[in-house]
């Protein structure tokens, strides 16, 4: 199948996972990973209806945002603190903020461009299958401390769950991090606003709808291999 017809069967699925849970599928982002193609393949991406697209890499995303600029483009990898200039007023949405240092470098490269950056905090639930990330008992710490910076501001959360074949394997991790969302969500910190869950990708997406994700990053299940 191209494209087109791939990305009619993923909306269906999400359709279907989100009925299934009981949600509005337009409450939930297909976020089109596309750090293994091509400019061609963004471009029947966007062709077909998609706006919103994830990269890896700092320089794949400056060169994609470089042709397609009104494109939502979302830095999904982790981000080492001297690429920091390199996303900050082109992704709309840093989905890999996991420490305090990259925090600060944010911060001030919003400054320098007088622009809000808006991230997701990455919490870490899968112990060494899944380092990066902020602990669970550092969360409330990280989320206090956000008020301290005048342009980071903190729209929600992300995690990986551990690569497997059974999307099931994933569940326990999706929920644990929806319920962390929920806790957190009911709470007031300065600089933040729980609107986002990202969870969810090509072999879990529906597994993660079903948990409450409001973002899935889907690369392969999309523009295969």
């Amino acid at each position: 199948m191209g494209i087109a017809e791939n990305i009619n069967q993923i909306q269906h699925r999400i359709a279907q996972a989100a009925h299934r849970s009981g949600r509005d599928p337009s409450a939930i982002t297909l976020i089109a990973v596309s750090k293994t193609v091509g400019l061609e393949a963004v471009e029947k991406a966007l062709a077909a209806g998609l706006n919103h697209f994830g990269e890896n890499r700092t320089q794949e995303l400056k060169y994609k945002h470089s042709h397609f600029p009104a494109v939502y483009w979302h830095m999904i990898g982790r981000l080492q603190t001297n690429k920091a200039k390199d996303v900050v007023g082109k992704a709309v949405l840093i989905h890999s903020l996991d420490r305090w240092s990259l925090a600060e470098e944010l911060d001030r490269r919003g400054a320098l461009l007088q622009t809000p950056v808006h991230t997701l905090l990455q919490v870490s639930l899968a112990g060494e299958e899944q380092k990066a990330g902020v602990l669970t008992t550092d969360i409330e710490q990280f989320l206090q401390s956000v008020g301290q910076l005048k342009w980071l501001q903190i729209r929600g959360l992300m995690t990986m769950a551990p690569l497997s074949e059974d999307s099931e394997k994933s569940r326990p991790f999706f929920k644990e991090l929806h319920e962390i969302y929920r806790c957190y969500k009911r709470r007031t910190y300065q600089n933040v606003e729980m609107h986002h869950l990202s969870m969810g990708m090509s072999q879990d997406f529906e597994v993660a709808i079903e948990e409450g994700a409001t973002m899935i990053r889907v690369g392969t299940a999309l523009f295969g291999e």
